[in-house]
């Protein structure tokens, strides 16, 4: 079974101003599976999240302590680029966000500027290779000319995995990605993710347990911002070593 240990994070700390959202958070995600965070509302499961690309950077003022590494290389080093980072390690959001642009555009655009392909033939088989890893090739390949956000809901934010996947990063990582969508889009994701995971390392925030227990091979349950129980995930719903997961899973508090 592999057990490829692809980001890692040791006693990771974060606040926000003077307000701790993060207490001391050791973590092993293993490469090529899908691990999910669930837990309460404002329990750190996004923040954390956040602090695996470099996102929370962009707050003024968040402090981070600990070590995050990818791959065994610290992504906080002093010498590293956080947009390479981010590079590595792509982002889908709750929302469905395309660019005002075409579909072509939305997929094409972070390659080129990252001159990882030419214009023309290299640009439009990436594009192609791109939809169809995210399930979309056979709903848009005759209109990518038009605008992203004329699509469904479902469709545009299978557009924005297409996108994430274009350049290629190790980590994709999912902010409730299905949480604005119907039943049946939501599906579709949920099936798109376990497909992705033969080619990339998944790490969703979902609150909703039924999606972590049918998709996630690992789940991390959190509260108040510590990781009270991290595990595979049948092992997390059918005999949590934790009374408070057990509770939460219960649905005794949440």
């Amino acid at each position: 079974m592999n057990k490829n240990v692809k980001v890692k994070t040791e006693k990771l700390k974060l606040w926000y101003g003077e307000k701790q959202a993060l207490n001391a958070v050791s973590l092993d995600i293993y490469e090529n599976k899908i691990t999910a965070f669930i837990g309460p509302s404002g329990c750190g499961k996004s923040t954390y999240l956040r602090c695996l690309n470099r996102m929370n950077d962009l707050i003024d003022s968040v402090k981070i302590k600990g070590q995050v590494t990818l791959d065994g290389h610290d992504i906080y080093g002093s010498n590293v680029d956080e947009v390479a980072v981010r590079k590595k390690v792509g982002m889908v959001f709750q929302q469905p966000n395309p660019f005002p642009k075409s579909i072509y555009e939305n997929i094409a655009y972070a390659p080129l500027m990252h001159d990882m392909v030419k214009k023309g033939k290299e640009c439009d088989l990436l594009v192609e290779n791109s939809l169809k890893d995210a399930g979309l090739w056979e709903e848009v390949k005759d209109k990518l000319h038009e605008s992203g956000t004329a699509l469904s809901g479902g469709q545009q934010q299978r557009l924005c995995i297409a996108r994430t996947i274009a350049v290629k990063p190790d980590v994709i990582l999912m902010d409730e990605p299905t949480s604005a969508l119907d039943p049946i889009s939501t599906q579709v994701i949920e099936n798109l993710m376990s497909k992705l995971k033969e080619k990339f390392t998944i790490i969703v925030v979902t609150h909703n347990m039924q999606q972590a227990a049918r998709i996630a091979d690992y789940t991390a349950f959190f509260h108040l911002g510590n990781l009270i129980e991290y595990n595979e995930t049948e092992k997390i719903f059918v005999n949590p070593q934790e009374e408070k997961t057990e509770q939460y899973i219960t649905g005794k508090f949440g």
